[in-house]
């Protein structure tokens, strides 16, 4: 058994310039895999040739984030097409809106994130969602699309409990990452300490958001995520190696990961 971070950024150069020695602290942790996400066409290229360069040990998921959606072309949608019939990848994301950061024009996020949605719909493969400050829209969206009851995790949720339930009722799931750990998070705890067992997933969303007891520092890596499943056993009063190994499975049915030495051969 080892622990999946099912979300992080191996190829960010805070990482990525420390690659070996990064994996490595996840073998010492217990993290046997991680998911490295692509989030443009660049990104997603560099993601699945970490995959190619350590199988076994780091999946791909490759999508234009909504962060860059102005600067998407025709030809970036084309070559992420090209990539989501590779078997290197285990998931289309990370995809969604943004409206925190407005990084990118509203309504160009909203048509990025429906053609990527268009693209996908004849895929197998689960999606990864970004959303921030845009709930009902990217739902709407989803559901227009017709992914309700197929694999769609909200990864980083820190939503409401309404919110929560809305993902639920839709066949959908949250994902935490070291967020639920600090101690202002009261609200994230809650709806953490009553989700089901059985689609429960943890990530770090690394480089961003180190845990406690290592929050502020930076990077954040995969290897945190051991944190993450600690805090979570504590506040639903089990075990770590029984969360760990919840976690593992869950991450491994959502996103048809295999056990063995090589990830979707």
């Amino acid at each position: 058994m080892g622990l999946i971070d099912s979300h992080a950024h191996l190829t960010y150069p805070e990482l990525f310039g420390q690659i070996d020695g990064v994996l490595q602290r996840c073998e010492t942790a217990g993290v046997e895999r991680v998911i490295t996400v692509g989030t443009d066409r660049a990104d997603a290229l560099a993601a699945v040739a970490l995959a190619e360069r350590f199988p076994g040990r780091v999946e791909a998921a490759a999508g234009i984030h909504p962060h860059h959606a102005g600067e998407a072309i025709d030809a970036d949608l084309r070559v992420m097409s090209g990539l989501w019939h590779s078997k290197r990848l285990v998931a289309v994301g990370e995809i969604g809106l943004d409206y925190h950061y407005d990084f990118a024009d509203r309504g160009v996020q909203r048509a990025i994130f429906a053609r990527q949605l268009e693209l996908a719909a004849g895929l197998p493969y689960p999606l990864i969602i970004h959303c921030r400050d845009a709930f009902d829209d990217t739902c709407r969206l989803l559901q227009e699309h017709e992914f309700a009851g197929r694999r769609v995790v909200f990864h980083c949720f820190t939503g409401t409990e309404e919110e929560a339930a809305r993902v639920a009722a839709c066949g959908w799931r949250l994902s935490f990452t070291g967020i639920v750990t600090f101690r202002n998070s009261r609200s994230l705890q809650a709806i953490a300490r009553e989700y089901p067992g059985d689609q429960l997933m943890v990530e770090t969303d690394s480089p961003f958001l180190s845990p406690e007891p290592v929050r502020g520092r930076k990077p954040n890596e995969p290897a945190h995520v051991v944190h993450i499943v600690r805090s979570l056993a504590a506040l639903r009063s089990v075990s770590y190696e029984e969360l760990a190994r919840q976690t593992e499975e869950n991450t491994r049915r959502f996103f048809g990961i295999s056990e063995g030495p090589l990830a979707n051969p």
